[in-house]
């Protein structure tokens, strides 16, 4: 006999609050149903030992049909089953989880049960406009029982038709969601949310899940070829990865995952995360920003954890002070794995630091725990070609020159004169260099930052007063001040150790790197203007050469000192576009007069 009874809830309104608000997207339904059939699966194959429950016959699956016909989607398992007591417990008392009952009754391992069968299940209004429930319980004398309810706090409870132990979740798919009687649509969503669970779940007859999840494996039986097929498979449109690491971290959260470094490239986006949440193999989210450093953020991967705090839909993470302590758990661990990648294989981490590089320099600025190792295995490449630690350069206790140019005409006087450069040319060196000095009082000076007294030689220095009590150095700098008529630009005159490089570009160190920092964070879409400084090498002979060439073709001595000011703006990376153009002219021009003393 049919019994009509309400719905335990305290207000009449539950549903379609559950509808509009409870869930932030309606496909979830589907991903809740097939967990709630998966706890159901995993009760049975705990309990199937009891003598008075039926023998299990048949392996256990989940099954999804649809019926175009009646506009139904059927969610149907082979797992505990329920009695009508049962139903009246977990489906007619909202948010009622038989979950946490069963974990108790039995002592069993929290991990294994999703737990949501309850508050869950009523995700399925989000979609459905009435739904049943045929269910048989495992209990060797159980009756079957049908459930039926439209989203009133109305329902009916009757004697089933279900022969074999199980539930079938049967959803009459309301006009607006019709969508989901397609197959390609329920494919889609169950690859998505479900495509590790621990049983064989089919779609209309066809075997979704195949794999199971790297991160339930011990590390050392995962193969190489193994952990790139899973990063092909979670993102199947990027380049391979640069390696990969595990975790599996028991405090304060019990906590299992793969986390892979991506290969950067120049389309990579810094913004975008794309770490996988899963709780229980149930996928919950690819934002996992609030559960990693902001370092880390860019790492790929999955994170899966039974008892992670989440939102009542298990939409999204919830912040307390456990995930904060998790996330500098997984820090230390990445940071630790970094260090043994170093210290055991350095010809491998060099080859890869292109890709770490970034991860490594921002973590270093925004986590003093993460700064205090990684100073083991900062590394910067140098002019001799070797590889420098942050702790040998500290430890030398001298002036430390670096460069943004690997090939440089100043760069030649630094090799000459056998003093070690160093090539920091990524986007975030100018605030790091500045946190190292105040940090470990170190003093950082790009070549072309100043003129360092190694470089000059004394003993050529022309300083000789001529009749005017005028030295040629003082001659040569008015001489090539008045050639360039720049107001802004100051004109030094130095005697250089070498006699190669003719010129070249001073920009104070404190200018560069205000500049540098002012470019970084997009303040201004114009660049911040810095004072130049002119220097021109008394020693060299195209210079000496200009100076004779005035008094003979003042107009070519002038276009040659232009010409080599543009050039020396040009190899040193200041020529901005507009002035380029200027120099393609000018350097017309100063052929076209060269040519006439052919």
């Amino acid at each position: 006999m049919t019994k009509k009874a309400q719905l335990s809830v305290h207000s009449e309104n539950i549903l379609p609050i559950i509808k509009q608000w409870l869930y932030s997207e309606k496909e979830i339904f589907l991903r809740e149903l097939v967990s709630n059939a998966t706890d159901a699966i995993q009760k049975r194959k705990i309990l199937q030992t009891e003598k008075n429950s039926l023998p299990q016959t048949e392996p256990f699956r989940i099954d999804i049909t649809t019926d175009s016909q009646k506009k139904t989607v059927t969610i149907s398992d082979n797992g505990i089953g329920m009695s009508a007591e049962e139903v009246e417990k977990y489906i007619a008392q909202i948010a009622f989880s038989g979950a946490r009952e069963f974990m108790e009754k039995y002592r069993t391992d929290a991990s294994a049960i999703i737990g949501h069968f309850g508050l869950g299940f009523f995700s399925s209004y989000m979609v459905a406009d009435r739904v049943e429930i045929q269910t048989l319980s495992y209990k060797e004398d159980a009756e079957p029982v049908f459930w039926s309810c439209d989203g009133s706090s109305e329902y009916s409870i009757d004697v089933g038709i279900r022969t074999k132990v199980g539930t079938d979740v049967i959803l009459y798919l309301g006009k607006e969601h019709e969508e989901f009687l397609e197959a390609n649509q329920l494919h889609k969503l169950l690859r998505r949310y479900s495509p590790y669970l621990p049983f064989p779940i089919y779609l209309n007859n066809n075997q979704i899940n195949t794999s199971e999840p790297l991160w339930v494996k011990n590390a050392s039986d995962i193969s190489e070829k193994e952990a790139l097929e899973f990063y092909r498979e979670l993102y199947p449109f990027e380049p391979d990865p640069v390696f990969w690491l595990t975790l599996n971290i028991d405090f304060p959260f019990a906590v299992k995952g793969v986390l892979f470094f991506p290969k950067i490239t120049s389309q990579f986006d810094y913004a975008k995360t794309s770490l996988k949440l899963f709780c229980n193999r149930v996928f919950v989210s690819d934002n996992c920003k609030d559960l990693l450093p902001d370092y880390l953020t860019i790492l790929r991967g999955a994170i899966d954890s039974p008892d992670i705090p989440l939102n009542v839909s298990r939409s999204h993470l919830q912040m307390d002070k456990n995930v904060r302590q998790l996330s500098s758990h997984i820090a230390k661990k990445i940071a630790d794995h970094l260090l043994h990648r170093y210290q055991t294989d350095k010809e491998t981490f060099i080859s890869q630091w292109k890709d770490l590089e970034p991860i490594i320099k921002l973590g270093i600025l925004q986590d003093e725990k993460f700064y205090e190792r990684a100073k083991d295995f900062l590394i910067w490449k140098t002019s001799t070609g070797s590889w420098i630690t942050l702790g040998e350069i500290a430890s030398d206790g001298k002036k430390i020159f670096y460069t943004q140019l690997e090939k440089s005409p100043i760069l030649d006087i630094y090799h000459q004169k056998n003093l070690p450069v160093l090539f920091i040319n990524h986007h975030i060196d100018t605030a790091l260099i500045s946190f190292l000095e105040r940090k470990q009082s170190l003093s950082f000076q790009r070549i072309d930052g100043a003129i360092d007294e190694s470089l000059l030689d004394s003993s050529r220095e022309k300083n000789l007063l001529d009749t005017d009590g005028r030295t040629e150095s003082s001659k040569i700098a008015d001489f090539v001040r008045a050639s360039l008529s720049e107001p802004d630009l100051e004109v030094e005159a130095k005697s250089l150790s070498s006699d190669e490089l003719p010129a070249f570009i001073l920009l104070k160190e404190e200018e560069r790197r205000l500049r540098d920092y002012m470019n970084l964070t997009q303040t201004s879409q114009k660049e911040l203007p810095a004072k130049k400084t002119f220097v021109v090498n008394t020693n060299n002979n195209l210079i000496i050469k200009a100076l004779q060439l005035k008094a003979l073709n003042p107009e070519l001595a002038t276009s040659l000192m232009r010409h080599l000011y543009q050039l020396s703006l040009l190899s040193q990376k200041e020529l901005s576009s507009e002035e380029l153009q200027e120099f393609s002219h000018s350097s017309t021009k100063l052929l076209s007069q060269l040519s006439t003393l052919i």
